[in-house]
Parts: C-alpha cells; structure tokens; sequence
C-alpha cells in the first residue's frame, strides 16, 4: 500500500477489490449523491479539508464559485439533485451552511455562525508553513500572526502542539487560538513529526521516541519564530493540551532554556502509570497505543526516562497547569504531582483545575475560564503585563 490513506471498491459478489480515489494526501471520505450522479470527495490536504464533487455522467468536477477556503462538511443533496448544501468551516468564522447549483457551481452563503460580538474582520487567516528541523526535516504548520505585527512592533509567539499522539493540527475556526492572536500573540501550530495527514511514514517517524526527535521538531519550532523580524524571539512559549500537554512539560523539562513559560492542559508527566492504568476493554485503542509508545511491561524504564515528573527538578520557567479533576485517561493526580514538583523549585505555577470537567472542557464557561486563564498567565510572565490582584489566583 501508499504513504496515503485511499478509497476503494469492493465488489461483495465476486470480491474483486480496486482503488477508487487515490491523491498525495489522505482521502478522508467518498460518498455519493442519492442517485449516483454526484460523488463527493474529501482530501485532508495539507491541514486544509479538500472537497471535490465530480460530475460521474461526464466525468469534470463542478467548478464551486462563491465558496471560501474551509472545511467543508455535511453534504446534502435536494430530490432532483440540482442543488447541494453543505457546512463550510473557516479560519475565521465556525461552520456557516452554503447552498450551491450545481448547474452552475454558483455557491450562496445562508448563515452567520459567528458571534455577533465578533467582528470577524479583525480574525486572521492562517498560512500553511514549513521549517527545517534539527535533521533538517521538514515541519510542517499551521501559522497565525496577529495583524498589528510588524518589523517596527514585533509579537510575542506561543508553540502550539496538538494532542495525540499521532494528531494533526489543521485550517479551520479555532476560538481559543483566534483569542489568543486577537489579544497580540503569534501561534506556530506544528505538526511535529508523529502527526498524521503526511503520510505513513512521517506518521511512524515517532514510534517509541516520544519525547525526542518530536521534541526537538517542537524546540526547533522556536528557532524559526526567531528568524522572523516581526516576531520577539526574546517572548516565545510553548503550550499544548493531552499529549500536547506532555511536549510542553517535556520541553520544559528536558530543554529548560528552550521556551519562556509554558501552559500544560491535561498533559501525560508521568507514562509509566498512564500506560500501566488502560484498561483492557479499551480494546484495539489499547494495541495500538502500545504499538507506538511502548508496552509498559518491557518499556517501562523507556517511559520513565521521558516522563516530565521524574525530571521536574529541571524546570525553572513559569508554568501553568490546567486540568479536569473527572478526566479518565489523564489523571488529576498527574497534574497534582506536577504542580507540586515545580513549586518545590521556586518556580512560578498557576494551576487551575475544572471540578465537572475531563478530558476536553464541554461546558462553554469553563472554555472562556480556561481561555481566560491562558491570556492572564501569558500577558504576566511573557508580557510582562500586571495582572489585577485576584485575577491569577484560581487554585
């Protein structure tokens, strides 16, 4: 098989199998419209979701106008097939549903999504990058800069690193990353290697060396924010949520000097007792977590080596903490032994813990409180900033 994912056929009478779609990126799905006419393709290219629909009568896809870059999703077809609806997801607004002729391909947009205290005007949209690792492999990510940054007034940057492991940071409305850029911090969204989407090889890149090769990718994404002239290389943090989580405590573990703070939300510090603590009813999810980081039975000495707990000692940039006391896969107590570990060294640590939430935060108060939380933090230790007296003191 290729480095991508592909759509086949499976003919269930004579069992014959062959390819249907294939592309240089992952093909995420294949559907059709009620009577055949009209097939639908998705492709995860380049973090940005590719839709294609193709006239299967003459064979030419139907040229789309009036659609913006965005992910496009819930694919509707009307009786008689001469028009479509779908959701479009953007950088800047959340999904908004478009109705489209397919006749003409002329696409309508129906809805407002976005909130009307937000003026979407001043949301930005994000390039797709590239920078060189230490191997000089190449990192690819996803890049949102505030639209105040200049040469003349150069931002202060944060090194976003998505969960996982084996994630992908993709295009697409991010509030709590728009919050961030609105409030004058650059985001590097990397796609360290690990991530899926690349293909199968960068995907196995990190099997059983987390927390190395990956890590660096993550420090070296650092090094490319200090060659940009409108980015203050001396105000550049890492934050990252779940195996996100575990990098950032890692990088400042194992790389002190690397970032100068770091927000870790619901992060693995200690793999040894998370990978001991899966239960076997998780199933397939179980094997192949396995297959990747390690079985903790012939591994463990592996895990510990690279659990930020053991190694806290070295941390010396201030830190804050997030995490849902009710979380399944990680542990409160894995932020409790973080949070006092650090403190032990005289380190600044803000730790905020959501009583009715695990791992992700559902309830929207509490994702404005967590937003919240990550601003105050950055705008004190990165900023510089004073926080009113009441405003940091969560937990």
């Amino acid at each position: 098989m290729g480095e991508f994912t592909e759509a086949w056929t499976h003919d269930v009478a004579t069992g014959e199998k062959a390819a249907l779609v294939s592309a240089d990126w992952d093909v995420l799905s294949v559907s059709f419209s009620p009577s055949g006419r009209y097939r639908v393709t998705t492709v995860n290219e380049d973090g940005l979701w590719d839709v294609t629909f193709l006239d299967t009568t003459t064979g030419e896809p139907v040229a789309m106008s009036g659609v913006p870059d965005g992910e496009i999703t819930q694919v509707c077809f009307n009786a008689d097939e001469t028009r479509v609806a779908f959701g479009v997801n953007t950088d800047t607004s959340p999904r908004n549903i478009y109705t489209a002729d397919l006749a003409t391909g002329e696409a309508t947009r129906l809805t407002n999504a976005l909130s009307p205290a937000i003026n979407e005007a001043v949301l930005v949209t994000a390039d797709i990058v590239r920078y060189e690792s230490f191997d000089t492999l190449k990192i690819p990510s996803i890049f949102y800069v505030p639209k105040t940054a200049s040469a003349e007034n150069p931002v202060p940057a944060i090194v976003w690193v998505h969960g996982g492991p084996g994630g992908q940071s993709q295009k697409g409305y991010a509030a709590d990353i728009q919050f961030l850029v609105n409030n004058g911090y650059a985001v590097l969204a990397a796609n360290n290697r690990g991530s899926s989407g690349y293909g199968k090889t960068f995907f196995h890149m990190d099997d059983k060396r987390h927390g190395q090769e990956d890590l660096q990718d993550i420090v070296w994404g650092r090094k490319y924010l200090e060659s940009l002239d409108y980015i203050d290389g001396d105000r550049i943090g890492i934050l990252g949520g779940s195996y996100g989580g575990f990098m950032t405590a890692a990088a400042l573990a194992f790389e002190p000097e690397a970032f100068d703070v770091g927000v870790n939300i619901f992060g693995v510090t200690n793999w040894v007792r998370t990978l001991e603590s899966i239960p076997a009813w998780w199933g397939s999810f179980r094997v192949a977590l396995y297959d990747e980081m390690g079985d903790p039975a012939t591994d463990a000495e592996r895990h510990r080596a690279i659990s930020p707990l053991f190694h806290a000692s070295n941390i010396v940039k201030p830190l804050l903490v997030v995490q849902g006391a009710n979380d399944p896969r990680v542990l409160q107590v894995e932020s409790d032994e973080l949070v006092a570990a650090v403190r032990k060294n005289g380190v600044p640590v803000e730790y905020v813990i959501f009583p009715d939430e695990g791992h992700g935060f559902q309830k929207k108060a509490n994702r404005i409180t967590a937003a919240e939380a990550y601003l105050s933090f950055l705008d004190k230790y990165l900023k510089g900033k004073e926080v009113p007296e009441g405003a940091d003191s969560l937990n």
